[in-house]
């Protein structure tokens, strides 16, 4: 009986102290550092085309690969946006990383540009969304034109508008020293690992991380309009080194969290990249136009008709719809809306010109300009 009661005893402190065991493997698994992988655009949302590459599919791989990595390390929570080639609202994505509770949300992109610009480029929450910022800003925000409900999901917000992009900056401030330290540790890598251009660390108002509740960055791994880093981004070698150098950074960024090492950000400065800009070519009396579509469907000539494109017209000739963006006088500012209708996923627009309100060739608009 006595040694009953003994075994009774043994097996019940056993017990007990398996159960402690298995409560703390519980909360080692509630402790988990959650990062949220956000791979920019998908399904009907192609991101940008520059040299015929797909933004959605470069990022994708980039993201998936980041996290593959990243899992390895059990300490470290991956959750995906998305996994495949399917489209997420920008406000969805970042529900996914608050109702995670996320550490950290990490957003991965392509770049483009109308010149032949190259370099990677990370982005933080901010006001500063002058020059190039405000355009980047202004891109990524109007993939919301895609989506069905977007008047009721970002209560009248216009990605055109300054005063827009401006206000979503403000809800976020409190992890924008945060996001900094992410973000110069990215581009960092990027440099020393990957051996590649960067453009620095930026702030613009994006609404991909304007309601995320954690630290957060938008990371453009190169532009996929210039031939030669579209060309590395699209293989396997040049995806494999972009998704190492962001791991690592993640990796790094949470060990000096593990380690109370807070680094100070404040007065940061974020450079700004000065663009070359180009001259205007004036032709007096004549009216470009860069033509994006033509087909036998009426559709209203509005932005959110033709992928965020701005100042849309529409003509008719025979029973065909021809659809432009622009209209300016100055060549070269259509060459350059020429250049973004491309890298917006109309491979095929060119410039037209008219004078008097008729189509002319654009040769003979060019030569009366040199006369």
């Amino acid at each position: 009986m006595q040694t009953t009661r003994k075994y009774i005893i043994v097996f019940l402190v056993f017990t007990f102290i398996t159960s402690l065991t298995s409560f703390e493997g519980l909360n080692a698994q509630d402790d988990k550092f959650v990062v949220v992988l956000d791979a920019g655009h998908g399904g009907h949302d192609s991101g940008n085309l520059g040299n015929g590459y797909k933004e959605k599919n470069i990022a994708l791989n980039v993201t998936l690969q980041v996290g593959k990595e990243l899992e390895k390390d059990k300490n470290i929570k991956v959750i995906y946006t998305r996994k495949t080639d399917v489209f997420i609202e920008l406000h969805e994505r970042a529900n996914i990383a608050n109702r995670e509770d996320a550490d950290l949300f990490v957003s991965i992109h392509c770049n483009a540009h109308s010149s032949q610009a190259s370099g990677t480029e990370t982005f933080v929450l901010g006001e500063k969304n002058t020059g190039r910022n405000f355009e980047v800003a202004k891109r990524e925000n109007e993939v919301i034109f895609l989506e069905e409900n977007y008047k009721e999901n970002y209560s009248g917000f216009d990605p055109s508008s300054p005063e827009s992009t401006i206000a979503i900056g403000i809800e976020q401030e409190v992890f924008v020293e945060q996001s900094i330290v992410l973000a110069r540790k990215i581009e960092d890598n990027f440099i020393k690992d990957a051996k590649r251009k960067s453009r620095g660390l930026k702030q613009a108002s994006l609404l991909v991380i304007r309601n995320t509740y954690m630290p957060s960055v938008l990371v453009e791994v190169g532009f996929l309009t210039n031939k030669s880093e579209g060309a590395y981004l699209n293989t396997k070698a040049g995806q494999s080194k972009m998704a190492n150098s962001i791991r690592d950074a993640i990796i790094s960024y949470k060990k000096e969290l593990d380690q109370n090492v807070g680094a100070h950000l404040f007065d940061v400065g974020v450079p700004e990249v000065t663009e070359v800009e180009t001259k205007p070519m004036i032709v007096e009396g004549v009216i470009f136009k860069v033509q994006i579509a033509a087909s036998s469907n009426e559709l209203e000539p509005k932005s959110y008709n033709f992928k965020g494109l701005e100042n849309i017209s529409r003509e008719k000739e025979g029973t065909i719809y021809k659809y432009f963006t622009g209209s300016t006088s100055d060549y070269n500012e259509a060459k350059t809306l020429q250049d973004k209708a491309q890298s917006a996923g109309y491979p095929d627009a060119f410039v037209v010109a008219y004078r008097d309100g008729k189509n002319i060739d654009v040769s003979e608009a060019l030569k009366s300009a040199s006369n």
